[in-house]
């Protein structure tokens, strides 16, 4: 019979390494860092597109909205000897720019003549003072391809315009040559820059634009109360009928959504004109003696708008709706609080979320709103939304029609703000 190995020769008792314990530990931890860092890649790669529509159609739209608020290219552009020139003339009203000055006008004009920049030039400056783009393109037309000389160009273009000699003209050109600018966000906001360089209140003739963004407010604010009024007992419906119940009323509040902007609108010019079908009901019925103004004043306006953004409101409200165990109710009642109370203090409380969201959801599409007051109101129910457009379309302004959507979307902002630290963001998006 073969002899049993010693103990101090079995590989069983073998020493482990002192340091094997350390070096499991610090493999198991290289392991798991590259098994993190495999699914962070992972996890960016889907979320990639996701991350890329919102940088191309969210992000860069924001930031070139901002840009063009501020951007101020035009005066550089055209004239960048007289910009250099008057950089050290302080815009003192009781004296003019030394003759550098004048002599660098001249010339630059003379050099722009008949180009797209006087234009765009003369354009900006009227902003400033108004008549000014008259004044340009009247001195860029006499003055030819030719500038006088340097030493004649002070008294030329004085006999050509006298208002050339006029202090207030140079002092607006000095303050829209900078490359970028304040004029668009204080015009938006009815202020402006004094000669001086404080900021003024506008003229009265300008002062408009914050009387249109109260309206706009307004307007949103009457929309998005009436849509929660009408939306509220709508999705209480909506979870109490029966299915072929629910269908119907789902389907008239969908309805909406499935037409084109445009026909709703051009369907209820026609429904509420004076021969249309509600004056018509109305007078058979010997309701009215004469037609009711329906149409192109605030009461088909917000009709109209109620309309095409109550689904906003009522799905919304439905779905947190949804969520409410129905036993609440009948144990309020079981203990002897009045349906009225029951409802107040258990059922619209829990409900609060659904209703904030889509008062916010209604309150943010309404605030944005130009085509349907375009069509079914008057001039004095013109919102924010139609004179951007106005701007970006007409005019070709970018710098006021970005300036005046700043304005409108920091209001928007300031509303999100207080609902989201009111309720939170994850109960306005419905994540529980």
């Amino acid at each position: 019979m073969s002899a049993i190995p010693s103990l101090q020769t079995s590989p069983l008792a073998t020493a482990v390494p002192a340091n094997e314990p350390q070096r499991l530990a610090h493999s198991l931890k290289e392991a798991t860092h590259r098994a993190d860092r495999r699914q962070r890649v992972i996890s960016l790669l889907l979320m990639a597109p996701v991350l890329l529509y919102g940088t191309v159609f969210f992000i860069l739209p924001l930031a070139m909205m901002i840009y063009r608020a501020v951007d101020n290219p035009e005066v550089g552009q055209a004239l960048p000897r007289t910009v250099a020139a008057l950089a050290t003339w302080r815009g003192d009203r009781q004296q003019l720019p030394g003759p550098d000055a004048f002599a660098a006008l001249t010339a630059d004009l003379a050099e722009g003549q008949g180009t797209r920049v006087v234009g765009e030039l003369a354009r900006r400056l009227n902003y400033e003072i108004g008549g000014y783009r008259t004044l340009v393109m009247k001195t860029a037309r006499t003055l030819g391809e030719s500038p006088p000389p340097a030493e004649g160009a002070k008294d030329w273009l004085i006999n050509a315009d006298e208002r050339w000699g006029d202090v207030s003209y140079w002092a607006a050109l000095k303050r829209a040559s900078t490359p970028l600018t304040g004029h668009y966000l204080l015009a938006a906001l009815d202020l402006k820059q004094a000669d001086s360089g404080d900021i003024v209140r506008a003229e009265s003739d300008q002062r408009i634009y914050l009387d249109i963004l109260r309206r706009t407010l307004g307007i949103a604010a009457g929309v998005t109360l009436t849509c929660l009024l009408l939306g509220y007992p709508l999705a209480s419906l909506l979870t109490k009928a029966s299915r072929s119940v629910a269908y119907v009323i789902t389907l008239a509040i969908m309805l909406p959504f499935w037409t084109s902007l445009l026909a709703r609108t051009t369907a209820w010019i026609v429904v509420l004109q004076e021969n249309g079908l509600i004056n018509s009901l109305l007078s058979a019925a010997g309701i009215v003696d004469r037609p009711l103004t329906l149409i192109f004043n605030s009461t088909g306006l917000y009709i109209v708008m109620v309309h095409i953004l109550l689904p906003f409101t009522v799905l919304p409200i439905y779905n947190s709706l949804k969520g409410i165990p129905p036993h609440l109710m009948r144990a309020s009642a079981s203990l002897g609080a009045h349906p009225v109370r029951g409802f107040f203090s258990v059922y619209l409380p829990l409900s609060l979320p659904g209703v904030a969201a889509g008062g916010l959801l209604t309150f943010i599409v309404a605030a944005g709103y130009y085509i349907t007051p375009s069509l079914v109101g008057s001039a004095r129910e013109q919102m924010l939304g139609y004179f951007v457009a106005f701007y970006a379309n007409n005019t070709v302004n970018w710098g006021m029609a970005s300036a005046l959507g700043l304005v409108l979307l920091s209001c928007i902002m300031a509303v999100y703000l207080i609902a989201a630290s009111t309720l939170g963001v994850k109960q306005l998006a419905g994540i529980k």
